[in-house]
């Protein structure tokens, strides 16, 4: 089997390549042992704010094999969404550049459907199930174990080479395969600007991060009026924040995504500060059409929008 496995797992790591990912690494399913306590204790914290969900499944965040019968192995993907084009207008409210191009839950499902049908032709009858950042998976706790790189001080995963804009993915599968060991040493060092420069302070402290203060979450998860306390603090996002990774040093080294379907709308980069404030429901439903940004919904966005004018 070790022969076999050894042989699979290079297959798969060369067909996520021509599929266009970014890293392609390969773990055993097992419990997260070290992530256990982590959890615990932000979840009693209430960093999560209205992120329910986040309570749920306790038991199958933290084990693949409480997701997936018979769960041997996690394969877990990266796929490079960085671009160098911004909006336009210095004035209009801000997107997050992973919302620039088309939806990115598409997008990469559609290359994991393609990978697993490569992998049931090499392999044969292999059961598993796909997840992009919708299901409770523990992306990043599983992208470090396949040596893509450290867990930063924003909380955000890192690697030396390519910084941190991109996806995380998993395939979770029955079969055997080799597993990558492949420990990744910590190089945040002293730098402590991903801290210093988070609008709302929502990094309490290096490696944690207070969700319910943070950007992404007060303009897409959280449903309620945004509090009041941060007037005055949003930067002008509208959708997202990009702060925390535009100030961190390893992003230097971030190269232009290839994906052809995260290419920026031009529209939406051109759309000045007026474009943006009487934007109506029929612009909303034709620009984000296919964007992460209809996640928020149109009530949502006028909301964030409004916030930051009045």
């Amino acid at each position: 089997m070790r022969s076999g496995s050894v042989t699979y797992s290079a297959l798969i790591k060369q067909e996520a390549k021509k599929l266009g990912f970014l890293f392609c690494g390969i773990s055993k399913a097992e419990f997260l042992e070290e992530e256990a306590p982590r959890l615990e204790s932000w979840l009693k914290k209430d960093y999560h704010g209205q992120m329910k969900y986040m309570e749920n499944h306790f038991d199958k965040r933290l084990d693949p094999r409480k997701l997936v019968e018979g769960a041997k192995s996690v394969i877990s993907l990266a796929l490079n969404y960085y671009t160098d084009e911004r909006q336009e207008s210095q004035d209009a409210p801000k997107i997050s550049k992973y919302a620039y191009g088309s939806d990115y839950h598409d997008v990469i499902k559609d290359k994991l459907k393609q990978l697993m049908e490569v992998i049931r032709a090499y392999i044969g009858d292999v059961h598993g199930r796909a997840y992009v950042d919708s299901a409770p998976v523990l992306d990043k706790a599983w992208a470090q174990k396949a040596g893509f790189g450290w867990i930063g001080k924003n909380a955000n995963l890192l690697n030396k080479q390519f910084g941190s804009f991109f996806f995380l993915a998993e395939l979770i599968v029955d079969v055997e395969l080799e597993y990558d060991i492949a420990p990744t040493k910590d190089h945040c060092g002293t730098c402590t600007r991903c801290i210093d420069a988070c609008p709302t302070d929502a990094i309490v402290g290096p490696y944690v991060v207070d969700g319910s203060r943070c950007i992404s979450y007060l303009t897409i998860e959280l449903k309620d009026e945004i509090p009041s306390e941060f007037k005055g603090k949003m930067g002008g996002w509208v959708f997202g924040c990009d702060v925390c990774q535009d100030v961190c040093p390893w992003n230097r080294f971030s190269v232009l995504s290839r994906e052809a379907a995260f290419k920026p709308s031009h529209e939406l980069l051109n759309m000045t500060q007026s474009d943006w404030q009487d934007i109506t429901e029929e612009v909303f439903a034709k620009l984000f059409k296919k964007s992460a940004v209809k996640r928020t919904k149109f009530a949502g966005l006028k909301r964030n929008i409004s916030f930051l004018v009045s």
